[in-house]
């Protein structure tokens, strides 16, 4: 195996995400051939080198696991949660290590979730580089006008920055209308933001797919593991399998 950054090492056996395992080499936790690595630029064969981190031996993972998730409402996406509330940790079981969510969906959404032990494929999934695109569907509280609906989709100020350009369409008209809005990014409660800025509330929130996979078989509250082809088709997607796209 070729010789990659440490931090992306970290993030495939699923130790941490890969910003988090930038902190844990500036913070000295970790060792190649038993030489303390404080450099993110430094590389290293998982086959040929022996890394530690916190004195334990990193071992290649041999099989990652992909679920795809159908999460209702009132669930928390985290394994643990301070205030007591349900997480998808009561809904799946038999996951062992690092779990990393490829796109978190707040507590009062719902829809497809990924679930998977593979960090640099999460962390693929959500980067705006990838221009992976997430399908939802939003029921508000009130209609967009002509003029709004334009500058949704041409993207909105947030916090300073202005949202990457996004689809939006109208699904069914009404009182209460129900919207289809498409984005590459993933910024946390970004389309209840959204719509807020034009003085609107998101009354129910549900992510439909993410690429190319939707929730066609899922319901609420049913997993499944991703196909062999599945995983091929989104490493192709996100370039995982191109070593000269380093994203």
């Amino acid at each position: 195996m070729a010789e990659e950054r440490l931090q992306k090492i970290l993030a495939q056996a699923g130790v941490a995400s890969r910003r988090k395992a930038e902190e844990y080499i500036l913070g000295g936790r970790v060792s190649v051939n038993r030489v303390p690595v404080t450099e993110l630029g430094a590389k290293a064969d998982i086959e040929k080198d022996e890394i530690r981190v916190d004195g334990h031996v990193l071992k290649p993972r041999k099989h990652h696991i992909y679920i795809a998730l159908h999460k209702p409402k009132e669930v928390m996406t985290t394994l643990h949660d301070p205030e007591g509330r349900k997480t998808v940790k009561h809904l799946i079981k038999g996951i062992h290590g690092h779990v990393f969510y490829a796109g978190r969906l707040d507590y009062m959404s719902e829809g497809l979730l990924l679930l998977t032990t593979d960090g640099e494929f999460a962390r693929r999934v959500t980067a705006p580089q990838t221009h992976l695109e997430k399908t939802y569907v939003v029921k508000v509280n009130g209609r967009l006008t002509a003029e709004q609906e334009a500058s949704f989709r041409r993207g909105v100020p947030l916090y300073g920055r202005r949202t990457a350009p996004a689809k939006l369409k109208l699904l069914r008209p009404g009182a209460n209308p129900w919207y289809e809005v498409k984005l590459t990014e993933g910024r946390q409660n970004q389309i209840r933001d959204m719509f807020k800025s034009f003085g609107l509330l998101v009354e129910k929130l549900r992510r439909v797919k993410i690429g190319f996979l939707t929730l066609e078989g899922l319901p609420p509250r049913a997993y499944r593991t991703l196909t062999r082809e599945e995983i091929a088709k989104f490493r192709k997607i996100l370039g995982m399998d191109d070593a000269s796209n380093p994203i």
